[in-house]
Formats: C-alpha cells, structure tokens, sequence
C-alpha cells in the first residue's frame, strides 16, 4: 500500500525515528499511526536491550522547586555519552522526573529496590484483610498479590503514572527516551524535600 507522506511526518514527530524506518513500520502496520508506533517501540527497546550492560556514566541531576519554596527534589539521570546529555529532550526528561518526584512522593526507583521484607509486610497485610473478608487462602493469595501491584505503582518511580500525561508510566516515557537517542539510560536516584520535614525533630 502507498504510505501517505503526511502520515510518516506525524510518526516520525512522535517518535523521532528516521525516515526509513517510519515508511517501514507504517507499511508493517498498513498505515495504522498507532500500530506503527507500537511496532517501532519494541523495534528499538530490542535494540537498546542489547545496550543494557553497557555503563551510563554521562548524564545530570535535575531539580525541581515547588512554587513557593515548600517543596523540592532532586534527581540523577544516566546516558551514555554527553551527546545525549545535552539534548533538549534528555533535560525535558530530567526535569519532568524532578518534577514527579515532588507531585507523587515515590518512596523507591523501580520494584527491585523496595526490601524484600516490606514486600513481604505489605502482602502479608492484604491477605490477612482478604481472609478476614471471608476469602479462601488461595482468592486472598490472588488479591494480595493484585494490591501489590499498585502498592508499586504509588511508591515506585517507574511505575507510577506519568503526571503530565496519566495514561502512561514513567517507565513508559524512560522507554520512548531510549528508543528516540537509542541510548540506555537510568534513573539512577533521587530525593525529595518537605520544609519541615527532618530526622532531627
């Protein structure tokens, strides 16, 4: 089928990705605009997979201050090279995550870094609430391990829902990230700040 050349200027302002290899995915997707994006998407994150062991040691920290001063954070992104670093996108990036840290409180960066033992505490508290609601062991094993889930989507970063646009993650838009500068990069850590919030109380 002919691919309209307005259709591959809309997918390649949305995505980033070259000429050719939006005409390909178009074609692949028989000139479905979402398809193509999706097909593009694992496309290059199979790519960027193969990247995965490399070291991101390049990067920036980012802040972000709440009007008024009340509130702040702080966060490190990694790339791989300064090229990367210094694009407006990879800023943009860094500063939305700033920001997000200081809208959405996250308490770690992705699922892996949340101790085994809280995991363990915060199941253990939904299946005891699912057994005392009646449920046999095995539906409140299921339920436990679903309000699990979203235990992860409020306190992890990456899972979370992206604040500007709730329809996808954060991990959602690291991913985009990557597949546009076909770079790994990382969220590497970050702190958040309250006025009046301190250990020293």
């Amino acid at each position: 089928m002919e691919i309209k050349a307005e259709l591959v200027k809309i997918l390649r302002e949305r995505t980033g990705v070259g000429l050719m290899d939006c005409k390909e995915a178009l074609k692949h997707a028989n000139g479905d605009l979402e398809k193509a994006i999706e097909y593009l998407r694992e496309k290059g994150l199979a790519k960027i997979q193969k990247r995965m062991a490399k070291k991101a040691r390049d990067g920036i920290i980012a802040a972000y201050i709440h009007t008024g001063g009340k509130i702040g954070g702080m966060v490190e992104i990694n790339c791989e090279t300064d090229f990367v670093a210094n694009t407006k996108e990879f800023q943009d990036f860094a500063k939305d995550i700033a920001m997000q840290v200081v809208a959405s409180s996250p308490l770690y960066v992705k699922k892996e870094d949340v101790p085994p033992d809280v995991v363990e505490k915060e199941k253990a508290i939904y299946r005891k609430q699912a057994i005392e609601a009646g449920k046999s062991e095995k539906i409140a094993e299921k339920i436990a391990e679903g309000k699990l889930e979203k235990y992860f989507q409020e306190v992890c970063l990456l899972e979370q829902a992206f604040i500007k646009n709730p329809e996808i993650t954060v991990k959602h838009l690291l991913d985009d990230l990557m597949m546009k500068t076909g770079e790994k990069i990382v969220i590497s850590r970050f702190v958040r700040f309250q006025l009046g919030e301190t250990d020293m109380d």
